[in-house]
């Protein structure tokens, strides 16, 4: 048989993939029109939704998990994934690696973003090839579209835990009350990331239906609300002119009179006009994109609101040039290293942390799935889930060695694949080499850092926003009965109070001594009772294990009504009650 066919025949009696056979396919693929390009309808991703224009509806054709697809609309499809999580993936290392948190110099606040893209790109990458662990049931990744970003919700904890750092002593502030650069408090962050990450790893391997039973919606809804509630301040105040000493009028004088500070170009007061204005460019902006932009821009209505906002802003003067001429040309990973340790205090919130990360996987993934167009239960499914959540862990252990904060799969990719109807693999991984491509190149980074606060603040607060809308609609699936309403209310409570005035246990232990494991141990449990979503998602497993279902009273009440005036039904129903026809059996699939 000749070897320029793809039928010779192997050892194990299949057809050989030669040499021959994989050559014409590279050809196939690269050099002819129907496998650059196929014969998809590039308007339909580009054709904005103007009125009266009488855009045609169009469906596209659903490319799914394995399916050959033309490397042009993959590499399309990759940007547009890269640019519908952009947005949330250099967030919490802006907002950690800056004056918000432990105020790094900008090189290495350029350092964070790029090798936040690169850890993001390469990491995505595992969770969609999905690798089989030799000899036994467990995989690692979910083999679908399923990409991982930064998480949101570090950043209430290492902001809890940074301003804790600065208190203590553990980081220095400067004679005006600043912030002095703290990078020691960064590799602690990481240190004890690293370390809690065995959690996920560890609840990988439970059964998905273990979890779910654990940690259930009225649990997990209540938490991501949480997250988010208490990332919108971050936001509202970069929005004004930024989060830094000119925010607090206690603190702005002399150098920080205007923000970001005097020597900025074009300082201002912090809330003044302008930077309102400007905020409101990028908001705007978004709502534009969702209501007349084509499908591409829609799913990249965020960046595509920071690039107006970053347009305005450079055009009236606003822009910092210094960072972005000094930034080297490329980065790499472990360019700036962090001292690794583990902060104590932290242990707590961030094992919290890692099991939200579990939760929103399984959601996650399940969205994903069905997006997808697979099966949702079944052997299959479960198997996505425990790799999805063993590879979240993985990821988080990962990314803390290589200097960024714990990761989570990301849930706004869902919407693309719904958008464009590619649930394709191969468009995955072109959105891991746009991202790696976007953090190799540092002078990208450096534009990034350097966007002023406003305009910025304007795009996080809408993404912060989300996040607790996201959790509004993982409560929404939760039953309102009593004993729901009760659990929400107790745990929503504290929750909020801690988020609203997050100093309130700080004059509980007023212990001074020189034990330091007693005084940490005491930070922890300040921190965790600060910190509104990590007292919440406590009180909230431990009411949802305690308190038992109970038969509603509003429930008798239409039963009772339903049986004794049959005749308000319709006088077919109502015979049939009367008679006992009609009536459901006790046992079977469907519940009486």
């Amino acid at each position: 048989m000749s070897d320029e066919g793809p039928n010779t025949i192997g050892p194990d009696h299949s057809p050989k993939k030669n040499f021959g056979y994989y050559t014409r396919i590279l050809k196939r693929t690269f050099l002819t029109r129907e496998g650059l390009l196929g014969n998809y309808d590039y308007a339909y991703l580009f054709m904005p939704n103007i009125p009266f224009m009488g855009r045609k509806t169009v469906t596209p054709p659903f490319f799914g998990l394995n399916d050959r697809m033309p490397v042009f609309l993959a590499l399309l499809l990759g940007l547009q994934h890269s640019l519908a999580m952009l947005a949330g993936v250099i967030t919490p290392s802006l907002i950690l690696g800056g004056p918000a948190g432990v105020n790094l110099a900008p090189e290495q606040q350029q350092y964070l973003v790029s090798t936040a893209l690169i850890v993001c790109g390469i990491l995505s990458s595992i969770q969609i090839t999905r690798f089989h662990i030799m000899k036994t049931p467990y995989h690692i990744g979910t083999g679908l579209i399923s990409v991982v970003g930064t998480s949101f919700a570090i950043i209430p904890v290492a902001s809890g835990g940074f301003s804790q750092m600065y208190a203590n002593g553990y980081c220095k502030l400067a004679a005006d009350g600043s912030k002095l650069p703290c990078p020691e408090a960064y590799g602690a962050l990481l240190g004890t990331a690293a370390v809690c990450a065995l959690v996920e790893i560890l609840l990988s391997f439970a059964p998905p239906k273990t979890l779910q039973k654990i940690f259930p919606p009225i649990v997990t809804g209540p938490t991501v609300m949480l997250i988010g509630v208490s990332l919108i301040g971050t936001g509202f105040e970069g929005w004004a002119g930024g989060s830094g000493p000119c925010s607090v009028p206690a603190t702005a004088v002399d150098f920080f009179a205007l923000c970001p500070n005097i020597g900025a170009p074009h300082a201002l007061a912090w809330g003044s006009a302008e930077y309102i204005g400007l905020g409101f460019s990028v908001f705007v902006t978004i709502l534009i994109m969702e209501r007349f932009g084509s499908p591409i821009m829609k799913s990249a209505s965020v960046i595509m609101g920071l690039l107006v906002g970053c347009i305005i802003a450079a055009a009236c003067g606003y822009f910092d040039r210094s960072g972005i001429d000094s930034a080297p040309a490329v980065s790499f990973i472990w360019v700036h290293t962090f001292p690794l340790s583990v902060y104590g205090p932290l242990v707590l919130p961030m094992i919290t942390i890692y099991i939200i990360c579990a939760c929103e996987a399984i959601g996650d993934i399940t969205a994903t799935c069905d997006v997808s167009q697979l099966e949702v239960d079944g052997d299959v499914f479960d198997s996505r889930i425990q790799g999805g959540i063993l590879a979240d862990g993985l990821n988080g252990l990962l990314a803390a060695l290589c200097t960024i904060t714990p990761m989570s799969t990301f849930a706004q990719n869902n919407g693309v694949i719904a958008l464009t109807r590619c649930a394709n693999r191969k468009a995955g991984y072109c959105c891991c080499l746009f991202l790696i491509i976007m953090g190799v190149f540092a002078k990208f980074a450096a534009s990034l850092v350097a966007i002023p606060a406003p305009v910025l603040g304007g795009m996080t607060t809408f993404l912060f926003c989300a996040v607790a809308v996201s959790g509004m609609a993982i409560v929404a699936r939760v039953p309102f009965s009593r004993r729901n309403r009760f659990i929400l209310t107790a745990a929503l409570s504290v929750g909020y109070g801690a988020t609203l005035v997050p100093t309130w246990f700080s004059k509980v232990f007023t212990y001074h001594g020189g034990n330091k494991s007693l005084r940490g141990f005491y930070d922890a449990i300040v921190l965790v009772m600060e910190t509104g979503f990590a007292v919440t998602a406590l009180l909230a497993i431990l009411l949802n294990l305690s308190i038992g279902e109970e038969v509603e009273e509003e429930a008798i009440m239409v039963q009772s009504k339903t049986i004794g005036e049959p005749e308000e039904r319709g006088s077919e129903d109502a015979e049939k009650s009367v008679s006992g026809k009609g009536k459901r059996p006790l046992a079977g699939a469907e519940p009486v």
